[in-house]
């Protein structure tokens, strides 16, 4: 019983996004090898959403940031594994405040590269069908929607993420933010999300994170978004 306290929670982190890895996934997804969580190729250049975010930062976020979170989540996961080894439940316990932070933070990042598009793909192209209705009935209009998961970026006191979520029992569409690196889980499904950490933009936009905010629409794949809404 004890070695399998901390079985299913990793084991439905896994699940989450599970699939075959490629040399080149194209669209990012959520990739495991051998048990392990790999970094997601992007399906565009790191410097393809210029100028709304820069190459370098791109570079950066996904190669060093996104990739530090692989590399910790594995490594709790090993941790996890020794300890139900050694059937030490307070070890595994322990443990679970990492996997959250580091596996949310390759959950989070890789929704989010999913979430982002040059306009040659059609980056900031506005959402059509149910999303288009379900964001005008909840929010008025696009513009409105806009204004308001900004508002939701800019009251984030330190780090985190603002998300476009849908009730899985509702349907019903809204806006939550989330501190740090905390997953969309549970009630809630993610459609669309933005990093607030500052490395997402202070490299580019410094202080000005409202620029950053006003900037990432032009870039936003709403094609995605749709395809996660239901």
């Amino acid at each position: 019983m004890a070695a399998s306290l901390f079985r299913t929670s990793t084991r439905s982190v896994l699940r989450a996004g599970a699939s075959s890895v490629t040399p080149r996934a194209g669209v990012a997804g959520l990739t495991f090898a051998r048990g392990k969580a790999t970094l997601p190729d992007l399906s565009y250049d790191y410097g393809a959403l210029e100028p709304s975010i820069s190459g370098k930062i791109m570079e950066l976020h996904h190669k060093n940031h996104h990739q530090t979170y692989v590399n910790s989540y594995n490594a709790a996961i090993e941790q996890v594994q020794e300890a139900q080894a050694k059937e030490d439940i307070a070890a595994q316990i322990s443990l679970k405040p990492l996997i959250n932070f580091h596996g949310g933070g390759h959950i989070n990042h890789t929704l989010f590269w999913e979430n982002l598009a040059p306009k040659s793909a059609g980056g900031g192209e506005p959402p059509s069908g149910a999303l288009a209705s379900a964001i005008d009935g909840s929010f008025g209009s696009l513009n409105e929607f806009q204004s308001k998961m900004n508002a939701a970026l800019a009251g984030i006191q330190g780090s985190g993420w603002a998300w476009l979520v849908q009730d899985k029992q509702t349907g019903a569409i809204g806006i939550k933010t989330y501190a740090n690196q905390d997953p969309v889980v549970g009630q809630f499904k993610p459609l669309l999300g933005i990093d607030a950490w500052e490395h997402a933009y202070y490299l580019q936009y410094q202080n000005r994170k409202a620029e950053y905010f006003g900037a990432i629409w032009d870039v936003i794949n709403w094609k995605t978004v749709e395809k996660r809404f239901s």
